[in-house]
């Protein structure tokens, strides 16, 4: 069975904005892609995600983006340039509900990998980026805070 994973956490802070903190590339740089976001999140786009952890930067392409309740986006699977079988993409689902007490209720779930030891471990390693990026993103819309600044570089 190919690996998949779903989580999610709650932000203190109104659907819109953070639903704008993953989709506004200004927004993301500051918490997420330590080497910067080019390109605002919106469907049809092909943005570009760069990381001090992995060196290069990453064609993301937005399958949808439904302002403020969820972003679609395929991207090259982290084993895809080693991966006997040749390269393949997954697809990640962030879903933004907002919530009575006006906190954001986010999703994130990504499948797509194949069905091997190697895609099993880079789904754990993308599992554990996704849950990193919860994490700073409620850090730097309740706090101001960076949580990856100097982390990798």
């Amino acid at each position: 069975m190919a690996a998949t994973f779903e989580f999610s956490g709650r932000i203190a802070r109104p659907v819109e904005e953070v639903y704008e903190a993953v989709a506004d590339p200004q927004h993301l740089s500051r918490y997420f892609t330590t080497g910067g976001a080019q390109g605002r999140a919106e469907t049809g786009a092909t943005v570009t995600w760069s990381f001090h952890d992995f060196p290069g930067s990453f064609p993301v392409s937005i399958l949808e983006a439904e302002s403020p309740r969820r972003i679609v986006l395929r991207w090259e699977a982290a084993d895809s340039a080693t991966h006997p079988d040749g390269p393949y993409e997954t697809t990640t689902t962030l879903s933004f509900e907002g919530l009575e007490d006006g906190r954001t209720l986010v999703r994130i779930a990504e499948q797509g990998f194949r069905d091997d030891a190697s895609s099993v471990h880079a789904s754990y390693g993308n599992c554990s980026g996704w849950m990193q990026m919860l994490c700073a993103m409620k850090a730097y819309l309740e706090h101001g805070v960076n949580l990856r600044e100097g982390m990798f570089a």
